[in-house]
């Protein structure tokens, strides 16, 4: 039996043109006070990216889309990369086949399901 090398580096990367896939991620942004309003524009300058609000205290709730994780990745540092950024936390991520957001959700009328 041969063994097939592998390139480990990018083997999550989708090499086609079009991805599959639908990822988003729910980031927590802590910057200056003194810069916030700069921040906050750097950050929803950013293809993919949009900032829901803020508070006094510079954090900074934003969310990040992308076609595939290695997108996703590089807002992440985007973002980390912006002056008077101090910190970045990932909340949350999901990704999905991209089919699966064209598929239709039924209406669940039965009152008696819902809790």
């Amino acid at each position: 039996m041969k063994l097939k090398l592998v390139d480990s580096s990018n083997r999550f990367d989708d090499k086609t043109d079009q991805s599959c896939e639908y990822h988003i991620a729910g980031v927590v942004v802590y910057a200056r006070i003194e810069a916030l309003a700069r921040v906050k524009q750097a950050l929803a300058a950013l293809p993919g990216a949009q900032v829901h609000g803020s508070s006094a205290e510079g954090r900074i709730v934003l969310t990040l889309e992308a076609d595939r994780s290695s997108h996703v990745a590089d807002q992440l540092h985007a973002a980390q990369s912006i002056p008077d950024v101090v910190s970045i936390a990932l909340v949350y991520q999901h990704h999905e086949h991209a089919d699966s957001l064209n598929e239709e959700i039924p209406d669940e009328t039965d009152s008696s399901r819902v809790h």
